[in-house]
């Protein structure tokens, strides 16, 4: 089972990160193991949305899901597939736990750890898990960077079109 963990300091708050996380649309953007996504809904400190996913060195179209997010304010965001009756052939296919860990580290700083772990089935491991082992960590350290440039210049991109913002002021 690939399992990847990823740390870095970024200098905004835990609660400006894990905005930025819950908001899948932007966060795809520095993020390209999430293809391009149908819908979002939110729900209080529940987000889900469904997209096609893309595993970093497989080739070909993987199966569209909905993935969800759950938020706990100003500590984390745990991530998975929606549960069923949603993504009947990716519960088959595989399983999937993600997180992101915010901790204020002081001096307006904060550390993110990020976590991804994938179980592929039987008939899928031998084929797939050694890709995504030798493709994966790079592609997480990769997206964390991307997060970490974005978070740091100060602004949030908003979608093609719109104007930048500026985190503090969603406070």
């Amino acid at each position: 089972m690939p399992e990847v963990i990823a740390e870095e300091i970024i200098r905004c708050t835990p609660e400006e990160f894990l905005r930025f996380v819950m908001d899948a649309e932007r966060y795809a953007e520095i993020d390209d193991k999430i293809g391009p996504i149908d819908w979002v809904r939110h729900s209080g400190d529940l987000v889900e949305f469904k997209f096609r996913p893309i595993l970093p060195g497989v080739p070909g179209p993987a199966p569209k899901l909905i993935s969800q997010m759950r938020l706990t304010p100003g500590r984390r965001v745990d991530v998975q597939y929606a549960p069923l009756p949603h993504n009947r052939l990716n519960h088959r296919l595989s399983r999937f736990r993600a997180s992101f860990e915010a901790e204020n580290v002081g001096d307006g700083t904060t550390k993110v750890r990020r976590t991804i772990s994938i179980d592929f089935a039987p008939f899928l491991r031998w084929l797939l898990e050694p890709v995504l082992r030798r493709r994966l960590a790079a592609d997480v350290k990769k997206e964390i960077g991307g997060a970490k440039e974005r978070l740091e210049r100060g602004r949030i991109p908003r979608r093609p079109g719109e104007a930048e913002r500026d985190p503090a002021d969603d406070a």
